[in-house]
């Protein structure tokens, strides 16, 4: 199915990466759910920016309950399933560089927050698209991930550990998905500049990496979206399981 014939929900897509993200489906021609949880002036302004085929909806991607309601209400309003779903939305995180909790100090309250964001919130969209899917004969999920679980080089343990978790429900969500047509992939980034998230990175951390990277730079939220289109387009039709990385080379493989 190409671009131009799916509608596409972007979990947290109203602001930062998910609204890169949001933009870059829309150009292409898809209709695309802009979800959110509380940026709904945020949601609602971008999705009357993109015309008729963007629609904003509320919910908590924790909330089982209130995922189904989403896609019920898209289908209702859109006249056909979801077909392509990008798990992007972030519990409520900051990358602050030395202002993290070390590991002596950590509570494990911040990993459990970050493992039902990334993780409970993935399988509650996954699970809530699937008969729509199957109804169409086709699928696309992408999660987004993060290369620091490769590569630590600030050890946000509550925040890679979660990333890290999903990259194996990516794995095993792809071969279950298979004999539906439907495929499963990840998109990791680095530090992207700028983000919400990423706002509170010190600027001596932003030049480490550009330093490091092969292209000297740090990649943008804009470069990160379009690795995203890959996973949901035709090309990609034969790739699944897979965890793309998109940092500037920073990280290989």
């Amino acid at each position: 199915m190409k671009l131009d014939s799916q509608w596409v929900l972007v979990t947290g897509g109203a602001r930062g990466l998910g609204a890169a993200i949001t933009r870059a489906v829309a150009r292409e021609g898809a209709g695309v759910v802009i979800n959110y949880l509380r940026s709904d002036v945020a949601a609602r302004e971008l999705a009357e920016s993109l015309g008729d085929r963007a629609i904003a909806l509320q919910a908590d991607v924790t909330d089982e309950k209130a995922v189904a309601r989403l896609f019920a209400e898209a289908r209702e309003r859109i006249g056909s399933p979801i077909v392509s779903v990008v798990n992007n939305a972030l519990a409520d995180f900051r990358f602050d560089g030395d202002a993290r909790p070390k590991l002596e100090d950590i509570s494990w309250s911040r990993f459990s927050q970050q493992l039902e964001g990334a993780v409970k919130g993935a399988l509650n969209t996954m699970q809530a698209a699937l008969p729509g899917m199957r109804e169409a004969g086709f699928g696309r999920i992408v999660n987004v991930g993060t290369n620091l679980f490769q590569n630590p080089v600030v050890p946000y343990h509550d925040y890679t550990t979660a990333k890290a978790a999903l990259l194996s429900l990516t794995r095993t969500a792809s071969n279950d998905l298979g004999p539906d047509g439907i495929t499963v992939n990840m998109v990791s980034g680095g530090l992207l500049r700028v983000t919400d998230a990423s706002a509170a990175t010190p600027e001596a951390v932003f030049d480490l990496i550009a330093s490091l990277t092969p292209l000297r730079r740090v990649t943008t939220p804009e470069e990160f979206a379009d690795a995203v289109l890959y996973f949901l387009s035709p090309w990609a039709r034969a790739v699944t399981g897979q965890n793309l990385i998109v940092d500037g080379g920073l990280v290989k493989g």
